[in-house]
């Protein structure tokens, strides 16, 4: 008997350490590809340039180490209103796309999810499409539509429509051209998975009892797909804030966005400590709204409206 239970005991252990190994990979690979880069950053925000190299934060005394921490980078960022304003642009032009993606967005996942079934895959391919081609060669596709002697300029003064030029590059339209065309599939894919899943006796109770369509949809349709609205607006609003690529070759100077000046206190200044201070700032910066989402997320698997 004694022999009977040290086996189902041995099997019990092996089995909780088995378990235990499988939830500790997601924890390995977030602290090897997440936690540790992060770190890494942060340790050279506080450090100092010495020529070409980041300086040491610990230095041997008398054999006892010292550290030694240097604010000085986000004290001139705290002093700096360029900085300041850059992050204002920056949330700015983000929130504005997440706007733009979720007014049109929401129409596109609500067509979707009431269109036939046997449609429903090839719609949903159409949406995902264009991420079989690279992201850049979608950008300079645009580049090239909005030039000033580009394909609509061209079309347009050819029908007489226009006798000069439009002014569409290097500028705000540009700009949020770009960036909702990006990321619009961050948003319709969360809200079609969302909608798709919505019961339409809801809708069929809410007729019956005579609500017309227009207020069954603004109060049925819409609070039951919050979760998605929310999911969608954080896709799109966080990589938004940090985009360096769309504001490179469609916005201009007047468009200024803080992954800009991250790249050029990298690249251009070769000032390392500020980049890594700029990066860590915008880092507390996007940890806001993915605090919401979180709870948004743990408010939904509590059944809490």
């Amino acid at each position: 008997m004694a022999e009977k239970q040290s086996f189902f005991s041995s099997v019990k252990n092996s089995l909780f350490d088995g378990r235990n190994a499988v939830i500790g990979v997601p924890y390995f690979w977030f602290l090897l590809l997440a936690a540790i880069p992060l770190l890494i950053v942060l340790k050279i925000s506080m450090s100092e340039m010495e020529g070409t190299q980041v300086s040491s934060m610990i230095d041997w005394s008398n054999g006892w180490p010292k550290l030694t921490l240097n604010f000085a980078s986000y004290q001139f960022i705290a002093s700096d209103s360029l900085y300041f304003k850059t992050y204002l642009s920056s949330i700015k032009y983000a929130l504005i796309t997440t706007l733009l993606c979720l007014a049109i967005g929401y129409p596109f996942a609500y067509f979707m999810a009431r269109a036939p079934k046997h449609m429903q895959p090839t719609l949903l391919m159409l949406i995902m499409l264009p991420f079989w081609t690279s992201f850049l060669l979608r950008i300079y596709a645009w580049k090239t539509l909005l030039v000033s002697n580009g394909v609509i300029n061209n079309v347009l003064m050819s029908l007489h429509i226009i006798d000069t030029p439009l002014t569409m590059m290097n500028n705000s339209f540009s700009l949020l051209l770009g960036m909702v065309y990006s990321y619009l599939p961050f948003m319709i894919l969360p809200l079609y998975a969302n909608l798709s899943k919505l019961d339409l006796r809801y809708l069929e109770a809410a007729a019956d009892l005579g609500t017309s369509p227009f207020k069954a949809f603004w109060l049925i349709t819409v609070p039951l797909s919050k979760a998605g609205i929310i999911a969608g607006s954080m896709l799109v609003f966080i990589p938004a804030v940090g985009e360096y690529v769309i504001p490179e070759l469609l916005g201009g100077s007047s468009t200024l966005m803080i992954g800009r000046v991250l790249w050029d206190e990298f690249f251009n200044n070769l000032d390392w400590p500020m980049a890594s201070a700029v990066a860590v700032v915008m880092i507390l910066i996007i940890l806001l709204p993915m605090a919401i989402y979180n709870k948004s997320q743990a408010d939904l698997a509590e059944g809490k409206p």
